[in-house]
């Protein structure tokens, strides 16, 4: 990794750092809700089961990261990594619907529809949602000033030219009976998984000060790294260790899912992973050793089993 080595150990420390400032704020945002006081237990334990329940926290990180590498201090970016947090738990619970990829497991317990009921589930992951952009807008500090522009990042990679777009067309892909062409997955892969990515990186970089030629490199960034993430899950679907993935293996093939693995095979769906991770390091040497946690991250993620 030319001109960005990073200490695994000491990339660690800093990962296990973060780790306990974003759930203990998760934690908080909850409780600040004060839903059983209100009546409203069952909704409080429903999101409180999909936001805190495990996770590699990997969108959050990013944007603490992201804040680092453009010269800034990873808490400048908490704003956006729980907002982010929370959108994504949101399109997990409402991803494992029936209606949508009909998941029984997650993070290697039962969803939240199997535990709470189908439409319990739905009201969580609004509630998620609504509650990302209600707490993004409610943040005072020095960064206030760029909320509403770290908000429309997050929009823009939620809604429907980004994640949920992408899932648009995963579904339409689904449904048609055919596997599409590469290219068209490779849109839809970029845009489900990698826009909320990308939001997360220009996101966190902007509360912390990063310029217009910072955020374009983050958010381009950020569509490659979902892309080869998507990859990655494909991949593990296929052959990986339920017991590491917490989901279920084949699903994907039993349903008919239009993935670059059962495009392209799995020999060349994994040098185009590789090869979208070389071109994702070479993006960030302008950022010099101020991204050394951002390419920790990296790492992890092409070494990852779950």
């Amino acid at each position: 990794m030319t001109g960005l080595v990073h200490s695994r150990s000491g990339f660690e420390a800093w990962r296990g750092r973060q780790l306990a400032v974003i759930d203990s704020c998760l934690d908080r945002s909850l409780k600040r809700l004060n839903l059983a006081r209100k009546g409203l237990a069952h909704l409080e334990e429903a999101m409180r089961y999909s936001l805190l329940g495990g996770g590699k926290r990997l969108r959050p990180l990013l944007a603490l990261a992201a804040a680092e590498a453009v010269g800034g201090r990873a808490r400048a970016a908490l704003p956006l990594a729980m907002a982010v947090e929370m959108v994504h738990a949101y399109s997990l619970v409402h991803d494992d619907l029936p209606s949508m990829d009909n998941d029984d497991m997650r993070r290697g317990r039962p969803t939240c529809h199997k535990v709470f009921g189908e439409g319990p589930a739905i009201l969580a992951g609004d509630a998620l949602l609504t509650l990302a952009f209600s707490s993004l807008a409610g943040h005072k500090g020095p960064a206030a000033g760029r909320l509403g522009q770290a908000a429309a990042f997050l929009a823009r990679g939620a809604g429907a030219a980004g994640m949920v777009g992408g899932q648009a067309m995963d579904l339409a892909l689904e449904g048609r009976g055919a596997p599409g062409a590469p290219e068209e997955v490779r849109v839809m892969e970029s845009l489900k998984t990698g826009a909320l990515m990308a939001a997360a990186l220009a996101g966190g970089a902007v509360l912390a000060g990063g310029g217009p030629p910072d955020l374009r490199r983050l958010w381009g960034l950020g569509l490659d790294l979902g892309l080869a993430f998507q990859i990655r899950d494909d991949l593990l679907n296929l052959s990986g260790d339920p017991a590491l993935t917490g989901k279920a293996v084949g699903s994907d093939a039993a349903r008919g899912k239009a993935t670059l693995p059962a495009l392209l095979g799995q020999g060349a769906a994994e040098r185009e992973m590789k090869d979208l991770h070389r071109k994702i390091l070479a993006k960030i040497e302008v950022f010099g050793t101020r991204a050394r946690h951002l390419a920790g991250l990296i790492a992890a993620l092409d070494e990852r089993q779950g």
